[in-house]
């Protein structure tokens, strides 16, 4: 018969919320759930723990037979709590010998000066062993006194209360921070080494830390003749003192600025990084709507959400809004500055109103390229970007710029190519195009790429139908030397020259 399956878990500092998961999960499914206790037999662990134990399971209470240095046991203190393990450890393998699974619960941690690890040495040799970590008590005080344990390259020492005062002083005078655990009788010994050490004014005390019974205080202010076993000394560093006091309200008004941010053309991964953080980071989040409703919501930040034709009027809000001190993502789709708002926040700012307000601008991935990728390399050669939108210039020039694009034999890149306010224009500047390229010029069409209505079609040049384009998408029409591979890749070779390939060649 297979035997049962031993479990360290630890607890945390006390709180029962500040159990994990897994622990609250394997404490509910155990056979066996066992905890220690002093002579008194109440368990601070199983009180812990209590919420998550089910009726039904056994439970085995280990009592230690002495807590102090004080025993009439042939082999004194260590000897009588040795024999204890030992028993201790024959009773819980008696259970995993029967097929059992045995938790055994731990205050904190399982191997941070936990009792659970003698447990753990005589019988995880001989049973399949699982030891489940807990919030420590170092954690749990450092959160409970609102101080960092340690940043930067600083040290972090750990001591036990029962070292030597001299040694203990020693180890407090050449460390940057510190945790003495394992107070109660050792008190008076531990703040004597604090002082010796010369950093007993620094020094804090917490008591029970994130139960309802918690206590902190300066550490020279407690009496030593109140002080338990669950308590521990901290010693913060220099760079972790506590945090200055708030400003004047009459100060200067921290200085803000204007992020414009690109989240590219769809999926979310495709944001940056750095676009994620300033977004992250901002207090105001100006932009179209659509836009806007892509960046997951923040109850601390205000949204400004605005029809895509009003971009002046956008950029001026978002500078408005910095130049009060707050901190402002604009947001557009793809890069910013291709066909977006950051041509139109830098134009604004230069306006006497908004001198000295800081704008920067975060590149993205633009609409172009992510549908280049999805079919290869279709922009591997000198390409151009177009958008055929007439709402900021004439059509003529966009006529124009088309004609020399082509004669220049360079891939182009068409953004904004039909709208319902100007259905025909697609269908104008093919007809402007095929004056100088082949009708079998490869031509990609992707729309809404990384979305969830993606689509990619590759056709040519002469049999590309407007009427299945709309505003979501990006039309790349290629050069005399754009390719479809016989695997079905798209691409402009970096060489130029040598006969072309096409759909269905």
């Amino acid at each position: 018969m297979s035997t049962g399956r031993l479990y360290g878990v630890g607890l945390g500092p006390g709180d029962p919320e500040l159990v994990t998961v897994r622990a609250a999960r394997l404490i509910a499914a155990a056979d066996v759930v066992a905890f220690h206790a002093a002579q008194h037999g109440r368990s601070v662990a199983r009180s812990v723990a209590a919420p998550y134990l089910r009726a039904g399971q056994v439970e085995e209470l280990l009592v230690y037979p002495v807590t102090t240095e004080t025993t009439d046991h042939p082999g004194g203190y260590q000897g009588a709590i040795d024999e204890f393990y030992e028993a201790a450890a024959a009773r819980l393998a008696a259970h995993l010998d029967a097929g059992r699974d045995v938790v055994v619960l731990a205050e904190g941690d399982p191997f941070f000066y936990g009792s659970y690890m003698h447990m753990h040495k005589r019988l995880a040799h001989r049973y399949p062993t699982e030891v489940v970590p807990g919030v420590t008590s170092v954690s749990g005080a450092a959160a409970a006194v609102g101080r960092p344990l340690v940043e930067r390259d600083e040290v972090l020492t750990v001591l036990p209360g029962t070292l030597p005062p001299e040694e203990l002083a020693e180890w407090l005078a050449t460390t940057d921070s510190a945790a003495v655990v394992k107070l109660g009788r050792t008190f008076g010994n531990v703040r004597a080494a604090f002082d010796a050490a010369g950093v007993l004014d620094r020094a804090l005390y917490v008591e029970r830390a994130s139960t309802d019974r918690q206590r902190t205080a300066p550490l020279a202010d407690v009496d030593p003749d109140t002080v338990p076993y669950f308590s521990l000394a901290l010693l913060p560093s220099r760079l972790t003192d506590p945090a200055p006091a708030p400003a004047d309200a009459c100060a200067e008004p921290r200085p803000g600025e204007v992020v414009v941010v690109g989240l590219g053309p769809g999926a979310r991964c495709w944001t940056t990084p750095e676009a994620a953080d300033a977004l992250a980071a901002a207090d105001d989040l100006v932009g179209y709507g659509p836009y806007l409703d892509r960046v997951p919501a923040n109850p601390r930040q205000t949204r400004h959400a605005s029809d895509n034709r009003v971009e002046a009027e956008r950029a001026a809000h978002a500078l408005e809004l910095a130049r009060s001190g707050r901190r402002v993502a604009v947001v557009s789709s793809g890069d910013p500055g291709v066909f977006a708002m950051a041509a139109a926040v830098l134009e604004v700012a230069e306006r006497p109103e908004h001198a000295g307000v800081p704008v920067r601008v975060l590149p993205g991935l633009t609409a172009a390229q992510a549908v280049a990728a999805r079919v290869g390399a279709p922009l591997g050669h000198d390409f151009a970007v177009v958008s055929l939108s007439d709402v900021r210039k004439p059509w003529d020039v966009v006529v124009d710029r088309l004609r020399h694009t082509s004669a220049a034999d360079l891939v182009l890149a068409l953004y904004n190519p039909r709208s319902r306010a100007r259905p025909h224009q697609l269908a104008q500047a093919q007809t402007v195009l095929l004056e100088g390229r082949k009708p079998d010029t490869v031509v990609v069409v992707g729309r809404d790429v990384g979305g969830p209505e993606e689509s990619i079609r590759v056709t040519t040049l002469g049999e590309l139908d407007p009427e299945t384009v709309d505003m979501r998408c990006c039309v790349l029409v290629g050069s005399s030397q754009t390719r479809v591979s016989r695997t079905g890749a798209v691409y402009s070779p970096r060489t130029h020259g040598g006969p072309a390939a096409h759909p269905g060649s």
